[in-house]
């Protein structure tokens, strides 16, 4: 299966560099707006069965123009939704945002380390797995889109993918509508394809300085 993991258009809360996780989050800017436009012309050469978002609004604003191009309904499912920040959640210092990365990226070495107030990695995963898994029922060769979010799209790839690891992800961007490309199955592993860090619609909807933190690399944290 081809499995294209997209992350959401740029938010207030991106703009703020909030840790902004929690049901229902923010909604798209106007930026963002353009960025969800850019993605049905970006995915056009792509056979997509379905599309599936997060419980969050602003995955269902970014996917809405590609579902009314390919005349579908949005898959809504939690498991793909953010990580949980916890008790960090809506903070924008430079401690908090810290320590959400250290633990997130943490999680490859000690899946079990647990966020204050929120998930551990073998949560998390098992959470997103169950959606993939329901993917891949229902498209075992076609290509499924997932509108989801920058720090689990990011993790959870490093965690399934054999080519890369939870170095390459925390060290790697992922913008707004950028996108991560898998093929494989649950069954046989997982292979990144393509780690587009710039977004969908390309560098004319880019703002590289407010792309909130669960989409900058690490070492970029606190800049």
């Amino acid at each position: 299966m081809r499995l294209l993991l997209v992350r959401h258009g740029q938010t207030t809360s991106n703009v703020g560099h909030k840790l902004d996780t929690a049901e229902p989050g923010a909604d798209l800017t106007e930026l963002g707006r353009q960025q969800a436009q850019a993605i049905p012309a970006a995915l056009a050469e792509e056979n997509v069965h379905s599309v599936y978002v997060s419980n969050l609004v602003r995955t269902q604003q970014t996917a809405a123009p590609l579902l009314e191009h390919l005349g579908m309904q949005a898959q809504v499912r939690t498991g793909i939704r953010e990580i949980s920040a916890g008790e960090l959640e809506m903070r924008n210092d430079e401690e908090a945002i810290q320590e959400y990365i250290d633990v997130v990226f943490g999680w490859h070495r000690d899946p079990e380390r647990r966020l204050r107030g929120g998930e551990n990695g073998t949560e998390v995963l098992a959470r997103y797995a169950e959606g993939v898994a329901e993917a891949e029922a229902e498209a075992p060769e076609g290509a499924v889109v997932f509108v989801s979010h920058g720090a689990v799209i990011r993790v959870w790839a490093a965690a399934r993918a054999d080519n890369i690891d939870g170095d390459f992800a925390a060290t790697h961007w992922l913008s707004n509508t950028a996108m991560v490309v898998m093929e494989g199955s649950s069954a046989t592993g997982w292979t990144v394809t393509n780690w587009l860090e710039e977004p969908l619609g390309g560098p004319e909807v880019m703002d590289r300085e407010h792309t909130g933190p669960a989409g900058e690399p690490e070492h970029e944290m606190g800049d």
